[in-house]
C-alpha cells in the first residue's frame, strides 16, 4: 500500500486516510495522476482566486525540510516556468519542476472532504515514510 499524506492533517487522520481508497485518477499522464475530485476543487479555487486556466495552474513541488526530510509544496502559479513539466487534466494544468518530478513521478493527487477533514492527499509510492504533521515525507 502506498503512503497517503494529507496537507493540514494529523497522524490519526493520515492513518484513517490510508485505509480508504482514493477516487480513481482522472487520467494518469506521464507519471502524475489527478482525481476528478481534485480537479473539481482546483478549478473552483482558481475561479475564486481569479486565475485564468489558460495561463495559470497548480504548482506541485518538493522542498527540503520538514520532520521527515522532505515537504510537499502546493500553490497556484500564473504560468509555467521554462523547464516545468506541464500536465493537463480536464482543462486544469499542473506544473512540476524537474527536481520535484523525481519525487512526484507516479503519485496521485486526490481531494477529500468529509465531516472530519478536508484537503489534498498526496498518494505517493516514492514515499517510504511520513510524519505526524502530514506534509513531510522521506523517499
Amino acid at each position: 500500500m502506498s503512503n497517503v499524506v494529507t496537507i493540514g492533517s494529523t497522524a490519526s487522520q493520515d492513518i484513517a486516510a490510508a485505509t480508504q481508497e482514493p477516487a480513481a485518477p482522472q487520467m494518469p499522464v506521464n507519471g502524475i495522476a489527478v482525481t476528478e475530485r481534485a480537479v473539481k476543487r482546483i478549478r473552483g479555487v482558481m475561479a475564486k482566486e481569479g486565475i485564468s486556466p489558460e495561463e495559470g495552474g497548480l504548482r506541485l513541488g518538493v522542498m527540503g525540510g520538514g520532520c521527515s526530510g522532505l515537504s510537499y509544496s502546493i500553490r497556484f502559479d500564473t504560468r509555467p516556468r521554462e523547464r516545468d513539466r506541464v500536465f493537463e487534466f480536464d482543462g486544469v494544468r499542473v506544473f512540476v519542476d524537474p527536481k520535484s518530478f523525481i519525487y512526484l513521478h507516479g503519485m496521485t493527487l486526490d481531494y477529500e472532504e468529509t465531516l472530519m477533514r478536508q484537503g489534498f492527499n498526496f498518494i505517493n509510492p516514492n514515499s517510504s515514510r511520513s510524519c505526524g504533521c502530514g506534509s513531510s515525507f522521506s523517499s
